[in-house]
């Protein structure tokens, strides 16, 4: 029965080659020269065409199972353990929770092709947009991307809450993190602080426009004519410390943390299911502890210096006093400020003089205290739960009592006139006295011919 064989064009070629070598018209270093091939090559392929014919030209493997595969008991394994208890996680998280708790080993592309295969797993793609690559600083600290992440990290566990993450852009290296309530100004001046006393000051935050970065509003005709440009709280904080705070136009421009959030979003949220965590305590301490140093072993590089850009703080740098909420209050004539819906009473002693409408600055500090300072120094007061009425208030100091309105007595010489007048008109002042009313009305004349008594008659 004749044999159909299947072969490839190359290998048609070499056994057009071989059969030349075997009728004599090609010697063994010619025809290996033609198929790139060793003399050692070249006889074994013309002895297997001796013995097997045409057939012997034809790799022996083709058709069988590889040498080399899985068991397929192990891959049936490594599927059911993703679908029973993996199966939201992408194939690179799923290979290391298989062979770390599993001791399933599988690779990560026979692991992605099988899922793929199985429908668990399916290939993201889309249309990416042409952007220039920014490259990395050379040393650690000179540019540290900080953002904020919201999401339901406990997966309906815990609370909903925020993943702020501070990342080196020269070496993708998660310097610090922590999830947080919520992403106010407090609270980044909160984790900013443990961040400064961790590592020192950088050169540079990388930052977005969020309204605690930037203030999304012109310059006022105050700040053009000083040639400055209106600052946050948190703006203002790092202008103190000498870092320099820069807006990303997109997101895409400090990739290094947004695709640190997309990976965090992805296994974070998985690791804290298997370890049970539900809330955000418990979660801080599995991500200082066991997440960060997984995650910067796995995916930190090397940076181009080996030294660091972060310089100390200086002793200059009262960070209580720097990191903190300032507002500007008015002092009222009470020695009085009022401050989100409460009052502040200063005290009679200070350390320099207070006025009424001079103007105090307010300073709510990361401990929710409030400290007044005006002209450098701190102010001694007290909060009181309201003011009290004009008829009850008391002074509290000597110059509330100076501000007392005074009142001149009846017989004031500007008063006089009047005084006499009412006299007259009451018949307690004699008719012989009249010429004190004269004298009352100064630069007015008698009415000619009148020798009245009253006061109303001799003068107009």
């Amino acid at each position: 029965m004749e044999q159909i064989l299947t072969m490839r064009n190359e290998e048609i070629d070499n056994l057009r080659v071989i059969r030349e070598v075997l009728d004599g018209k090609l010697s063994w270093p010619e025809a290996g020269e033609r198929l790139s091939l060793s003399v050692r090559q070249i006889g074994y392929l013309c002895a297997r065409v001796r013995e097997k014919g045409n057939k012997g030209i034809i790799h022996r493997l083709r058709g069988q199972p590889s040498n080399h595969r899985l068991d397929p008991e192990q891959v049936e394994k490594a599927l059911e353990l993703v679908k029973t208890r993996y199966a939201d996680f992408g194939p690179t998280l799923a290979h290391e929770k298989l062979w770390k708790l599993h001791q399933v080993k599988i690779s990560i592309f026979t692991l992605r092709q099988k899922m793929m295969m199985a429908g668990i797993w399916k290939a993201k793609r889309g249309p990416q947009k042409h952007r220039a690559l920014r490259q990395r600083r050379n040393a650690i600290g000179m540019l540290v991307q900080l953002d904020g992440s919201e999401h339901d990290w406990f997966e309906g566990r815990g609370p909903r809450c925020v993943l702020v993450v501070y990342i080196d852009d020269a070496s993708s290296r998660v310097l610090y993190a922590e999830l947080v309530n919520s992403e106010d100004t407090l609270t980044l001046l909160g984790t900013t602080r443990v961040y400064l006393e961790r590592y020192g000051r950088p050169l540079a935050f990388y930052v977005d426009k969020d309204s605690i970065y930037k203030v999304n509003r012109q310059a006022s005709i105050e700040e053009q004519l000083k040639d400055s440009e209106p600052l946050t709280q948190f703006g203002r904080a790092m202008e103190e410390l000498d870092i320099e705070v820069i807006h990303a136009h997109s997101p895409q421009a400090k990739g290094r943390v947004e695709r640190g959030f997309k990976t965090h979003q992805d296994r974070l949220v998985k690791e804290l299911r298997l370890a049970g965590i539900s809330a955000l305590e418990a979660g801080n301490d599995f991500l200082w502890n066991r997440y960060l140093a997984d995650h910067n072993e796995r995916c930190a590089v090397e940076p181009v210096q080996s030294n660091e850009a972060h310089r100390p703080l200086l002793a200059s740098h009262c960070l209580e006093q720097i990191l903190s909420l300032r507002t500007v209050r008015t002092v009222f004539a009470d020695f009085t400020i009022r401050f989100q819906n409460q009052f502040l009473q200063l005290s009679q002693k200070q350390p320099l003089r207070v006025r009424p409408k001079d103007q105090v600055m307010v300073e709510m500090r990361l401990d929710s205290s409030l400290h007044l300072r005006f002209r450098g120094r701190y102010l001694n007061f007290q909060r009181i739960t309201g003011k009290l009425s004009p008829a009850v208030a008391q002074p509290q100091h000597q110059a509330a009592q100076a501000l007392k309105r005074y009142r001149p007595p009846s017989t004031h010489p500007w008063k006089k006139a009047s005084f006499e007048k009412r006299q007259l008109k009451n018949g307690l002042l004699p008719a012989s006295n009249t010429c004190v009313g004269k004298i009352a009305f100064i630069g007015r004349e008698p009415k000619p011919g009148c020798e009245g008594n009253n006061a109303s008659e001799v003068f107009d």
